[in-house]
């Protein structure tokens, strides 16, 4: 049985203040404009300060496969923090792109274990050579 909380919750003007210019703060910096640049191959975002970005489009979870025709299909959804491709079924949060996160962590864990199986030729003479050396050391 849930009982109401018998305090009220009391908010200062100041508090309120800081919360307003948090919110003025982020609405400074969010996304106008989005563009799929063929020639580059990336994505180009463009943000209210005049900051520009480009992701390479191989990078973004998603989009490794998807056509130029595709790719040029954009959305912004919300107020400019998400970026949509309808006809994919695709979005990304435009804030973790900003911070290089290009997919979620299953995606990026898959990718990071694809690497470290690489066979080459200079990988297989170093794994030898930390093998000559008694392996890798203990933590």
């Amino acid at each position: 049985m849930r009982t109401r909380a018998t305090h009220p919750i009391a908010t200062t003007d100041a508090e309120i203040n800081r919360a307003i210019a948090r919110a003025e703060h982020r609405q400074l910096r969010r996304a106008i404009a989005a563009t799929y640049d063929s020639a580059e191959d990336a994505i180009a975002i463009r943000f209210t300060d005049g900051v520009r970005m480009s992701v390479p489009r191989k990078l973004v979870q998603g989009l490794q496969h998807a056509t130029p025709e595709q790719l040029a299909r954009m959305e912004f959804e919300g107020p400019g923090t998400g970026l949509v491709w309808p006809g994919l079924q695709i979005a990304h949060y435009i804030p973790d792109l900003v911070a290089g996160v290009f997919g979620t962590r299953q995606w990026l864990a898959e990718i990071g274990r694809r690497g470290g199986v690489r066979r080459t030729k200079a990988k297989a003479a170093a794994s030898r050579a930390n093998g000559a050396k008694g392996g890798r050391p203990k933590r």
